[in-house]
């Protein structure tokens, strides 16, 4: 670990332990399908992230209802 560099964390704030277990609010079916589409968008252009978004697109589009 010759390239090993100690931070200082004396300055840093950190969320208090209780914030931390909050869940997020839930998406709207709209926007569970724009962010759907967004990531479908970034898959099929075959970028560095294009195997992720497949990955979490094909998780959403289980978990949501249909558009219509």
């Amino acid at each position: 670990m010759d390239d090993y560099r100690h931070i200082e964390l004396d300055g840093i704030a950190f969320v208090p332990a209780e914030r931390t277990t909050e869940r997020l609010a839930l998406l709207s079916r709209d926007e569970a399908h724009d962010l759907l589409r967004l990531l479908s968008t970034i898959a099929e252009e075959g970028g560095p992230m294009s195997v992720e978004a497949g990955r979490l697109a094909r998780e959403i589009a289980a978990r949501i209802p249909s558009e219509n």
